[in-house]
């Protein structure tokens, strides 16, 4: 992000890029301690454009400046002062680069100085890659005050399950109250209803505090349709491509260069005013940008830039269905240089084999070779022929790290997508609920939960908006109905614009200290654990995995080892006992964790406690189970 030179050079030509963006002069509302505050708007479609202030029936009118920019500078404003833009004496439009809309996205925009937050984490530094456990949660519905202030009571919570870092969904402030978030109409404003921005800085303050690194979930693909006015500004949109969710940004076109400012400037606002950790970029497939320098492969340059500048880790990662590796290569091998990626393969191949679907992309799935692949080399799809997309479709994943990988079995949008929001604690038993949960948390990649998977919760995650337009808000449903029209045996999918359907989705924390559902948490802590202590399963990018399957069986068996770390585990998706052990090697083995085990109310365990492998052994795995092996010597005593 460059710094906007108004004696006659502007825009992206020279950009500062060991520059903090405080030392810069900012898009929006910037006020000094000295009072004076600074405006800059970029509204090329404007001739003239006024900063009102609707409680003291004043305006201002702002210089206009090269390449479209209107700027002002004015005395004695005070924090907290609202404000509007008036475009050419008529339209008034909250600030595209509000900080925060009190009264919501058709209220005017509020004065805030972020840099006066007395942040208390001065010594953190932030987590390597390889060091993520995500946790994805909804602001929302995950407390009963669905704020960030309440979500701070469940810090302490979270750590314990063993998770180190939270992922936000969207925060862009949308209209309405209830949203998923992907409808933002303001990128630089925190959600009202969740608190603001105040809240999110306290929030990630004290997520610092007890260690946690904090992922915010971010949307450059497209804004959403009710209160989305960038369009009286300036030519932020294009109509040379086409998303599924609305008019796309304009990022390769004409006076793209602030478009690219206008995202740049709200990414690295994130990272360094609200102190986040890393950015989930969702649906980068739904960025079209065919410049030489394209947006994301600039925005990685300057998110490195600012890591550096700070002594602090920071990560871009990407949502993709592309299958297309060049968005974590480096940018000096022709890639963009993003630090991490999805893999949605890997989710397709574990959920349509536990659950047998084979509907929409799930019919390129369903083999225990497409998950042993997955497992082995990340992307499924490196080439071959797609049935779902009727083409070839990616390329080759190997010189991804693994550590660049993020996989899960449940995300809000594997659950949130389905017609009635169905949880895997609702389309699985309990045996095959705990089988995906070891496959994806002792993988060799970054495992992510979606929030209550850890206990099983069995409420749904359902598609949720509270649009004030009723035009609008009957749209959805009716777009609702006809994507689900195959489905209609099941039930119609509920209205996303009753409140009922929000409130069916919130989380009921209570279910977690009863049962099988404590007995899931547990579960979930303990291969948390083991992740985190042994060094095969921890060192991600230096560990040597090996992983094969027996389709016949239905039972997939994957080494790793560190060093002298040496573990072994046998997931058995069949629906019978399953024998093993002609692969172990040689030595003393010790069992770190059988689901079959009747304190994870299993049907019992067939495996002892330690054994010795001498030779070719015999071992039996339940249906539906995983194990645990730890060599602890290679020269046993006696064999099995």
């Amino acid at each position: 992000m460059a710094k906007v030179q108004l004696n006659g050079e502007a825009g992206l030509t020279n950009p500062r890029a060991d520059a903090p963006i405080s030392s810069e002069l900012r898009l929006g509302a910037s006020c000094a301690r000295d009072g004076e505050c600074t405006f800059l708007v970029w509204a090329p479609n404007a001739r003239r454009v006024d900063v009102r202030i609707p409680d003291e029936n004043r305006s201002l009118e702002l210089t206009r400046q090269p390449h479209g920019y209107f700027h002002g500078a004015f005395a004695a404003f005070q924090p907290g002062t609202q404000y509007v833009y008036k475009l050419d004496g008529e339209k008034e439009r909250a600030d595209p680069a509000s900080r925060y809309q009190p009264d919501g996205v058709f209220g005017p925009s509020q004065v805030l100085d972020l840099s006066d937050f007395e942040w208390s984490d001065q010594g953190w530094r932030g987590l390597e890659l390889k060091d993520f456990i995500f946790y994805e949660l909804h602001v929302g519905i995950y407390t009963p005050s669905g704020t960030l202030d309440g979500l701070i009571e469940y810090i302490s919570e979270l750590k314990s399950l063993g998770v180190t870092a939270i992922e936000l969904m969207p925060l862009a402030q949308f209209s309405g109250t209830r949203n998923w978030g992907y409808d933002g109409v303001y990128p630089f404003a925190v959600q009202n209803s969740y608190g603001g921005p105040r809240a999110l800085q306290r929030f990630v303050n004290a997520c610092h505090q007890q260690g946690l690194a904090v992922v915010l979930d971010v949307v450059y693909n497209h804004l959403g349709p009710e209160g989305n006015f960038l369009g009286d500004f300036g030519p932020y949109f294009t109509d040379r491509y086409r998303t599924p969710w609305g008019q796309a940004v304009n990022f390769d076109g004409a006076h793209s260069d602030e478009v690219i400012r206008f995202f740049m400037e709200n990414a690295l606002s994130w990272l360094e005013d609200f102190h986040i950790d890393a950015l989930r970029l969702d649906a980068i497939h739904g960025i079209f940008d065919r410049s030489a320098q394209p947006f994301l492969s600039l925005l990685s340059s300057r998110v490195d830039v600012l890591a550096a500048r700070t002594n602090r880790h920071m990560y871009l990662i990407a949502e993709s269905d592309l299958n297309d590796s060049r968005f974590v290569r480096e940018r000096d091998g022709g890639g963009f240089g993003l630090h991490g990626q999805w893999n949605d393969d890997f989710h397709h191949a574990l959920h349509s084999l536990q659950t047998g679907e084979r509907f929409g992309y799930y019919q390129d799935f369903g083999s225990l070779s497409h998950l042993e692949k997955a497992l082995r080399n990340g992307y499924v799809y490196t080439g071959e022929y797609s049935h779902y997309r009727q083409r070839r479709h990616g390329n080759s994943s190997r010189n991804i790290r693994p550590s660049q990988l993020v996989i899960f079995s449940q995300n809000h949008d594997q659950v949130g997508n389905r017609m009635l929001g169905e949880r895997s604690s609702t389309l699985l038993p309990l045996e095959a609920q705990k089988l995906s949960a070891g496959v994806v948390v002792l993988s060799p990649y970054l495992p992510l939960l979606f929030m209550g998977e850890e206990y099983g919760e069995t409420r749904p995650f359902l598609y949720f908006t509270s649009h004030a337009d009723l035009a609008l808000g009957k749209a959805v449903k009716e777009g609702r109905r006809r994507e689900f029209s195959a489905f209609y045996k099941a039930g119609e999918p509920p209205d996303p614009q009753s409140e009922l359907t929000f409130l069916q989705s919130a989380l009921d924390h209570n279910r977690r200290k009863q049962g099988a559902h404590q007995m899931l948490w547990d579960f979930y802590r303990q291969l948390i654990r083991l992740r985190k202590e042994e060094p095969a399963l921890r060192e991600l990018d230096e560990s040597v995995v090996e992983v094969n399957s027996s389709e016949e069986i239905g039972s997939l068996y994957v080494r790793r080892s560190y060093g002298k770390n040496e573990i072994y585990m046998v997931f058995n998706f069949g629906d019978r006992v399953a024998d093993f052990g002609a692969e172990l090697p040689v030595g003393q083995w010790r069992k770190q964790l059988d689901s079959a085990e009747t304190r994870w109310m299993g049907p019992g365990s067939h495996i002892p406690q330690t054994f010795s492998v001498t030779g070719i052994s015999t071992l039996k795995i339940q249906p539906r189970s995983l194990c645990v092996l730890k060599r602890t010597a290679s020269c046993p005593d006696s064999s099995l």
